[in-house]
């Protein structure tokens, strides 16, 4: 291997800084001044929107709007000559694919759920490979079959729309028709067995609603530093991005799991498509389009696991920051252009919920703190406020401190536990 001569490198580097001078003041200080402009003015209507939704928060705690008094709510009645028919009929769906580790507990949380045994079919929709773990899945449902549970098992050929293709698959089977309202759980998910008794009655009693959204509750948030963040940034979702969305608009984005939906508003919204990753968020803003809105049940949580490894982590992450950009580029136009709900519900999705939340946040994280700080330290010609570096970032991050009922710091005793998360 040839050896680089001293005097040579010092020629190299003395050039690379000759270019480097050249370029810094006509190219490289304009770019990283438009860079932060355009950061700073990011990072402003992110904080708008961050104070915005803790106002409405408050607001509405204050004046006591819960769900139960801005829509009707009360226990479906038995009818003697009705019986069972009373009730409407459910249809309880479980997307599973090579689900080894929790089939059991999701598909036992689904048939133990309350409700007339002759109005519930529970319909696990497996895409497994594994054949092994098909053949399991499919005995588990044999065994509750036999203790009187109305449960059917469905594969397909392909995979075709991975999540959003089974559960339309699961919709043409013949026996959907004869319900009236779906609930979804992902394979992870275990409701309690009182749940569609304290979701269905809202969806019964007011025909204008489509969907009901429960919480997430997670039962491996201390696992370590990587699941505690987590669960503080998904439960500011929850508790305030979602409280606001369905206490001013009746909409907000449906996180494809843990909800009920009226499935005349899903068939009339196109049922679910494929065409992005986000195919939850996909199917919310066609039904609220359609003029149907939405409710979010804070005080109903449904316990489930967080991703506790980083590769799981970063294939949400990708999926969740990827996926309302690509569906907001095809239906911006179709939004701006509908014509049965209002403008300031239009500007509400276009603005707050795709815009700032799903487009302006990520940027902001990203390019400006990780990219932009960084880079004018190379520049010091460049000059970030303070206001813009340190106050407006605090700010936000006390805002989503606030907004989470468990902020407190990971206890010292947790700490070992810390590195398994990033080294799995």
């Amino acid at each position: 291997m040839a050896v680089v001569p001293e005097t040579m490198r010092d020629d190299m580097t003395w050039q690379m800084g000759l270019v480097w001078e050249q370029v810094k003041s006509p190219v490289i200080i304009p770019a990283l001044r438009l860079a932060v402009f355009l950061c700073l003015v990011m990072s402003v209507m992110l904080l708008v929107e961050k104070v915005y939704m803790a106002v409405v928060i408050v607001l509405f705690k204050l004046l006591g709007k819960r769900p139960d008094k801005r829509y009707k709510w009360e226990p479906i009645k038995d009818d003697v000559e009705l019986g069972n028919s009373a009730y409407p009929m459910v249809l309880v769906q479980i997307p599973m694919y090579n689900e080894k580790e929790v089939y059991q507990l999701s598909i036992g949380a689904a048939c133990g759920l309350s409700w007339p045994s002759d109005r519930i079919i529970i319909q696990v929709l497996d895409d497994s490979t594994d054949p092994v773990i098909k053949d399991l899945v499919e005995m588990e449902c044999q065994k509750w079959a036999s203790k009187g549970i109305n449960i059917r098992y469905e594969i397909r050929d392909n995979r075709n729309g991975y999540k959003a293709g089974a559960l339309k698959q699961g919709m043409k089977h013949s026996y959907v028709k004869q319900c009236d309202y779906v609930a979804i759980f992902d394979a992870d998910f275990q409701p309690e067995p009182d749940f569609l008794w304290r979701t269905v009655p809202f969806l019964v009693h007011n025909p204008e609603l489509a969907l009901i959204q429960a919480r997430w509750k997670f039962v491996n948030a201390d696992e370590c530093l990587m699941t505690r963040m987590q669960e503080m940034s998904l439960d500011y979702h929850f508790t305030v991005e979602q409280e606001v969305g369905s206490s001013t608009y009746a909409f907000f984005g449906f996180n494809g799991t843990a909800g009920v939906w009226r499935i005349t508003a899903l068939n009339e919204a196109g049922g679910w498509k494929d065409r992005t990753t986000v195919e939850d968020m996909d199917l919310a803003v066609r039904a609220s389009l359609k003029g149907w809105k939405f409710l979010f049940l804070g005080d109903i949580k449904v316990k489930n696991e967080l991703p506790s490894t980083l590769k799981a982590y970063r294939y949400q992450q990708h999926r969740w920051s990827c996926g309302p950009a690509n569906l907001f580029r095809k239906m911006a136009v179709e939004i701006a252009k509908n014509k049965k709900v209002s403008l300031l519900k239009k500007v509400h999705v276009i603005y707050n919920f795709f815009f700032v939340r799903k487009i302006v946040a990520h940027i902001v994280t990203f390019v400006f703190y990780c990219v932009v700080i960084p880079a004018t330290v190379l520049v010091p010609e460049v000059h970030i406020p303070k206001w813009g570096s340190v106050y407006i970032p605090s700010i936000i991050t006390i805002l989503n401190a606030v907004g989470t009922p468990r902020f407190n710091l990971l206890p010292t005793t947790q700490f070992p536990a810390v590195f398994c998360c990033f080294m799995e």
